[in-house]
């Protein structure tokens, strides 16, 4: 699963600001039903159905929030570099600046967790972080999020 699949420029966005994760789920939802065309409520449920589940902040200012949904006919992603980190009840209490958000139609499977362990390996290097904080702008920071994987696949 090639990050280039699930993330398109106009997905990517930069410098947004939000006052809390409740509003930070609020504007994925309101950008992936743009995208996709899904009730933006729908997609906002599904979000915080799974962060009652466990929270999706997995540390160093990383969160990856996703869910499945019915409607939608293939993996959605959409990134955001947050302009001041929020409280996003990660499992390390550290704020968070990056998130990775991920939808899967309801029968994605195997390719819903594959999309998952690729996202997470991108933003598990630390390097490659503090690259993607500092990027000028969207394109630099897709090209930053799809070169990865090229090369390591190399």
């Amino acid at each position: 699963m090639e990050i280039e699949n699930i993330l398109n420029q106009r997905s990517v966005m930069t410098s947004l600001q939000a006052s809390s994760k409740k509003h930070i789920l609020q504007e994925l939802a309101c950008q992936a039903s743009c995208a996709t065309g899904l009730d933006e409520r729908a997609v906002l449920d599904v979000l915080l159905e799974r962060e009652r589940l466990g929270t999706t902040g997995v540390g160093s200012g990383i969160a990856i929030p996703h869910g499945k949904l019915p409607g939608l006919d293939k993996l959605y992603g959409c990134f955001v570099r947050l302009e001041t980190p929020i409280d996003f009840d990660s499992v390390d209490n550290e704020p968070v600046d990056l998130i990775f958000l991920l939808l899967a139609p309801e029968s994605a499977g195997a390719d819903h967790l594959k999309a998952l362990a690729r996202i997470s390996r991108i933003l598990r290097d630390v390097a490659h972080c503090k690259k993607l904080r500092t990027a000028a702008g969207s394109h630099k920071i897709y090209n930053l999020l799809t070169a990865d994987i090229q090369s390591r696949a190399a």
